[in-house]
């Protein structure tokens, strides 16, 4: 038709302006921004990180206080966000977190900002946080046992975490979201009584399927234990039926919960399958790292480097250039799964170097 531009086809350059907003060669825009605080983490949870830790980013390598306030103002005010994720890492070990997140309350008063946390040391800070402006959080905890929770983060830590969740409730910081991966042989035999932990309380529990980012690199699809197999973990205790909203590019896939025999409905459950079952068609996430790194997808192998146009000044041009090179990096995100196809543990699949901590969840 004259005077409409065909879509760009894959490998072909992004064009347009900041109003086009996330977009990808793909056609989807993402609008749900993931930004890691830190690498460093008080966890050494199996699925992630080895034993013996890693070894962190030094302090001037990392995203500071203004520089992230800058980099979110630019996403909320030019390219469409509407939604912020604080991750890590763990951001509560950052001392300046209450000050970032009174920092982007003050600039942007109706986005949603909610944390993603181990919840270790959380009791002490949700009243602060809750009172910076913080909207709500997703706490990692995998079981209620504290043998599996030491052999699964290898850190006797789980009555903290446990007063952590809490807390934040207590602060107003609700849905408080609980997330839990299960390893077979560990804790594939607590996921009904963590649902029932959590619906007892109000809190909205969410599997994760167990994914290929963890820093020893021992992750098999074999090993794993699917949504499929989820399901039937659960299925003993509870009859679960597809929740009637709509997903909305949301990574979970929402159940009613009601016990079996009973129509009671008890609360939700979220299954995140992004191994056997992506959601990768519907994906509206960006992600920058603690170091200042656009990675358009979780998976992918390539990161985009925002920090030194941060760095290289304040202007609106300076401004333009940031956004542009965001953009682009974006516009080159892969299908799926770092690749051209849905398919984690597939022959061509390559993981990541970086492990979750590294990367920002």
């Amino acid at each position: 038709m004259p005077g409409v531009r065909p879509t760009p086809g894959p490998g072909v350059p992004r064009t347009g302006g900041a109003e086009s907003g996330l977009r990808d060669q793909f056609g989807r825009v993402a609008s749900d921004m993931r930004l890691s605080l830190t690498d460093k983490c008080n966890l050494r949870c199996q699925y992630c990180m080895p034993e013996a830790g890693l070894e962190w980013l030094k302090k001037d390598k990392l995203l500071t206080a203004a520089e992230i306030v800058r980099l979110v103002g630019l996403g909320v005010n030019n390219l469409g966000v509407r939604e912020l994720r604080l991750t890590g890492g763990e951001p509560l070990v950052r001392a300046d977190l209450v000050d970032i997140i009174a920092a982007l309350r003050k600039n942007h008063p109706e986005l949603p900002i909610s944390l993603t946390t181990n919840g270790v040391g959380l009791a002490k800070k949700a009243q602060a946080l809750a009172d910076a402006g913080l909207t709500r959080l997703n706490v990692s905890m995998d079981t209620l046992h504290h043998d599996a929770f030491l052999q699964l983060t290898r850190r006797p830590f789980l009555d903290q975490v446990l007063a952590g969740i809490e807390a934040a409730a207590a602060a107003g910081l609700r849905p408080v979201k609980i997330n839990a991966v299960l390893l077979r042989g560990i804790n594939d035999g607590h996921a009904a009584e963590l649902l029932q932990w959590s619906l007892d309380r109000g809190y909205e529990l969410r599997f994760i399927e167990q994914m290929p980012l963890d820093a020893d690199h021992g992750w098999t699809r074999e090993g794993m234990i699917t949504a499929a197999e989820i399901r039937d973990l659960l299925s003993g205790t509870f009859e679960l039926s597809p929740d009637p909203r709509d997903r909305d590019g949301a990574p979970a896939e929402r159940f009613e919960v009601r016990l079996q025999g009973s129509t009671e409905l008890l609360g939700t459950v979220g299954i995140i399958a992004s191994v056997t079952e992506p959601f990768c068609a519907d994906c509206r996430r960006t992600r920058i790292t603690a170091e200042g790194k656009v990675m358009s997808c979780l998976f992918s192998r390539t990161e985009v480097d925002l920090l030194a146009l941060l760095r290289a000044g304040e202007t609106t041009a300076d401004d333009d250039a940031v956004i542009a090179r965001w953009q682009d990096a974006m516009w080159a995100k892969p299908r799926a799964h770092g690749m051209g196809h849905p398919g984690l543990g597939d022959a061509d699949f390559v993981q990541p170097d970086r492990s979750m901590s590294a990367i920002g969840g």
